[in-house]
């Protein structure tokens, strides 16, 4: 049998019509599906045409082969939002980073009795990477793995911002993070909550990240500084290993 991947017959040209075709149709798709992930609360078909410059009817096919695949659902008021057929995809990217993450989230999350995640910087989001929840007391909050916020809200917005390398144009607010080696904020992503974040200086290859503690108590979200430190560097020394 003859190895397609090799066979003379298939035409191997990078212009040909059918590979731009089709590479033309798979960067709209993605552009959509970041498009509507990225809208707080999803987009409508005329939005998304108008976002991705396209015709309306290329961005309903579009939107309906993402909703075939599960990567997107049409809500009852018409408006496209991200689906669960992401959380697999969120999990597998930067598997290594949360693998090695994972049970230090757990060790701290049990040691502070809140809920602690792992994010990542996407672009201009902060994207839940892991998030594990105390295994004792009476309640905690809690979110999904993939969940997404602007990076310009919250203490995991602030913290991934100063996990990166300093600029000139650098904000007081990002020095003073860099400096405390954690953000605190109250209120900026989830109503009456706060948060607390610690960046993760991981280097070349590794992609921006921290570790987020959640709780309705501001204290008890203080009090996790110190533990949130020690496993940001046990994390860093063994993503390195």
């Amino acid at each position: 049998m003859p190895d397609l991947c090799h066979d003379q017959n298939v035409n191997n040209d990078a212009t040909s019509p059918s590979r731009t075709a089709g590479s033309q149709t798979l960067a709209r798709g993605l552009a959509i599906l970041r498009l509507v992930t990225e809208a707080a609360d999803g987009l409508s078909p005329a939005e998304v045409a108008a976002a991705a410059d396209v015709h309306r009817t290329v961005a309903y096919r579009i939107l309906n082969t993402l909703c075939d695949a599960q990567m997107l659902h049409r809500g009852s008021d018409g408006r496209y939002r991200g689906a669960a057929g992401l959380l697999p995809l969120a999990a597998a990217g930067h598997q290594h980073l949360r693998t090695t993450g994972l049970p230090l989230l757990r060790e701290a999350a049990d040691e502070l009795g809140i809920t602690v995640s792992l994010l990542v910087r996407e672009a201009n989001i902060a994207v839940a990477l892991a998030v594990v929840s105390p295994r004792h007391g009476t309640y905690h909050v809690a979110f999904s793995e993939g969940s997404h916020h602007p990076i310009t809200q919250g203490a995991a917005g602030l913290a991934l911002q100063a996990a990166e390398p300093e600029r000139a144009t650098d904000s007081e607010q990002i020095r003073a993070v860099r400096e405390l080696g954690y953000a605190q904020t109250f209120g900026q992503v989830e109503e009456n909550m706060h948060g607390l974040a610690v960046p993760l200086v991981l280097g070349a290859g590794q992609p921006f990240a921290c570790l987020n503690a959640i709780t309705v108590r501001e204290q008890q979200a203080a009090d996790s500084a110190k533990t949130l430190q020690r496993i940001a560097a046990e994390l860093t020394r063994l993503v390195h290993i």
